[in-house]
């Protein structure tokens, strides 16, 4: 039915009948692969979201595709009443390739945070000797971990919280990157379970901490037996240039989240990973999903970390993330428009000179798009750049050219 729509008939449809708790850029889309997407006119772009950094292998990759396709011909769902010959391979797969015990899957990124909260709080209970639903976890301002009742309980953000309460306590927010802050807080309270922490706060603008507060976070929480719970649904799976952003300060986290490119986009899977004294307090009919750890999930998660793997993404979005910074700096020198360029690996983001609350990033990002180039912008006058991570040098060099070209149009 698409195929013989407009782009705006299909925008129409959407505004008609779903929900309108997103606004999206106007660009309808119908194909992807690799580093490019097509809108339903024909016309070709370079994807410079990537999914919010959940098609890090890039758009419908062919080892990705064939693992999908195989596994929904031959098993789709058992749920977890019974065993399926799929899931303690990809077991044995992840936690190996991220070094821990043990791992319990689930769908959705913010499912694996509510899923780390609770394993967090109920570790607190049964080996630190915290009194029962004294719990609390510390989490930093301008936080992003999802939109659940109990996540944005703890969220700054004025859109995500109103007129949704009552809210679950139980979390103390402080200052992101202030680790004086941290320090104060863990001294203060006896009864603090975890701490909540993106790497890089990818929502708030790619926000990146000053080098060695996650290595300085980690040592307080182990100094004051709290776990170090690593949100890296958005940044893991090689998109800051390592595999881990912790790696970057060779943080272990005691909990580690992930999600999105842990399908490369495929399908629903995220993941909690810990040691067994961590994991080992969760018992059978203690917490579940239906779907988490289902035939589909496990053989396409296998099939994104082989490729993650094999054509060494890390290394190339450290790589090609310098030249993108270095490149852009160096027209941001006599920008008037455009303040800095920040972030890591493939995973940045530049600071318009407007307020937040004017349009101008909006507009730039209409233009990138006519330009051939799709990105969106993130706390008004900041816009997010995060392209699949199989890009080569030539395209990221192209897209330079594009955001610098369209940038201009808009110098004072």
């Amino acid at each position: 039915m698409s195929q013989k729509l407009t782009s705006q008939e299909i925008i129409a449809l959407e505004d008609k009948y779903g929900a309108h708790n997103y606004h999206p850029l106007p660009v309808v889309l119908t194909k992807g692969q690799g580093v490019y997407v097509w809108d339903v006119e024909g016309k070709k772009y370079y994807d410079f979201l990537s999914a919010y950094s959940a098609v890090n292998q890039g758009h419908c990759h062919p080892k990705i595709v064939a693992a999908m396709t195989e596994q929904a011909q031959t098993l789709m769902l058992t749920s977890r009443a019974f065993y399926n010959d799929k899931l303690g391979v990809y077991e044995k797969k992840i936690t190996e390739f991220f070094g821990f015990d043990k791992v319990l899957p689930m769908n959705s990124g913010a499912e694996a945070v509510e899923t780390a909260l609770k394993l967090c709080r109920k570790w607190a209970y049964e080996k630190k000797g915290i009194a029962e639903n004294q719990a609390k976890i510390v989490v930093c301002e301008n936080n992003f971990h999802g939109r659940t009742t109990t996540i944005i309980s703890f969220s700054n953000d004025p859109d995500a919280r109103k007129n949704y309460g009552p809210f679950t306590e139980g979390f103390i927010a402080i200052e992101y990157n202030n680790i004086q802050a941290l320090k104060a807080t863990l001294e203060a309270h006896k009864d603090i379970a975890g701490f909540l922490v993106e790497p890089i706060q990818g929502e708030a603008g790619v926000y990146v901490p000053s080098e060695g507060y996650l290595a300085q976070a980690k040592a307080l929480c182990e100094q004051h037996n709290v776990l170090f719970i690593a949100d890296e649904v958005q940044t893991g799976i090689a998109r800051t240039g390592r595999l881990l952003a912790v790696d970057h300060e060779n943080v272990k986290p005691d909990i580690l989240v992930l999600g999105k490119a842990l399908s490369g986009g495929a399908y629903p899977v995220s993941a909690v990973l810990a040691n067994d004294e961590i994991m080992g307090v969760i018992k059978p009919g203690q917490h579940g999903s239906t779907f988490g750890g289902n035939p589909i999930a496990a053989a396409v998660a296998i099939a994104a970390l082989e490729v993650v793997e094999e054509e060494n993404l890390a290394q190339n979005a450290e790589t090609l993330g310098q030249l993108f910074r270095a490149k852009l700096n160096e027209y941001i020198e006599n920008s008037k428009i455009c303040n800095l360029v920040r972030g890591k690996g493939l995973l940045n983001a530049i600071l318009i000179n407007d307020t937040e609350e004017s349009d101008t990033a909006w507009n730039i990002c209409l233009a990138l798009r006519d330009n051939g180039l799709l990105a969106k912008p993130t706390h008004g006058n900041i816009i997010r750049f995060a392209p699949p991570l199989v890009m080569n040098e030539e395209q990221i060099l192209d897209c330079v050219r594009i955001i610098v070209e369209t940038l201009k149009t808009f110098e004072k």
